[in-house]
């Protein structure tokens, strides 16, 4: 009980961390690969643009060193990025979006993503707090889709 209670404090310290850094891991239980694919599909089906995919560890092969399968998918919506940009223009430094599925070295698989609250305060966009909810809620059935197991 003790060790289990450890983990979950631990576990929750990481993630406050990670959300002070803006960014959020979430386990996947498919591969690199899976995980983008699905993904991709998640944000074409709502009429998404998919920008680029890049395969870092693909570059990584061309330069002869080795990399671990790391994989970033570069997607948007210049309606919704447009409103975050009008707030305050350097917000485009962020935007599109960004999800990064990569594996770590004991083979477990995450997909993270910056969040849409720390792109808000980190552009200082306060007059937008429905496209921020929205584009929170987006993200987080975008990642349900691509870590889980489905079809």
């Amino acid at each position: 009980m003790k060790r289990y209670l450890l983990f979950v404090i631990l576990a929750l310290v990481s993630f406050q961390l990670q959300a002070e850094q803006g960014y959020e891991n979430h386990r996947s239980v498919n591969t690199v690969a899976v995980t983008l694919d699905r993904l991709e599909a998640a944000v074409r089906a709502k009429g998404m643009r998919v920008f680029t995919r890049i395969d870092h560890a693909a570059g990584a092969r061309e330069v002869g060193k080795t990399l671990r399968p790391t994989e970033l998918l570069i997607f948007g919506n210049p309606k919704v990025g447009t409103l975050l940009m009008q707030s305050n223009q350097l917000a485009g430094l962020d935007l599109p979006l960004k999800a990064l599925a990569w594996e770590d070295a004991d083979g477990q698989v995450w997909l993270t993503i910056n969040t849409a609250g720390y792109l808000a305060e980190r552009h200082s966009i306060c007059d937008r707090e429905e496209v921020v909810r929205k584009m929170t809620a987006a993200l987080d059935k975008f990642v349900q889709a691509a870590t889980t197991a489905g079809k």
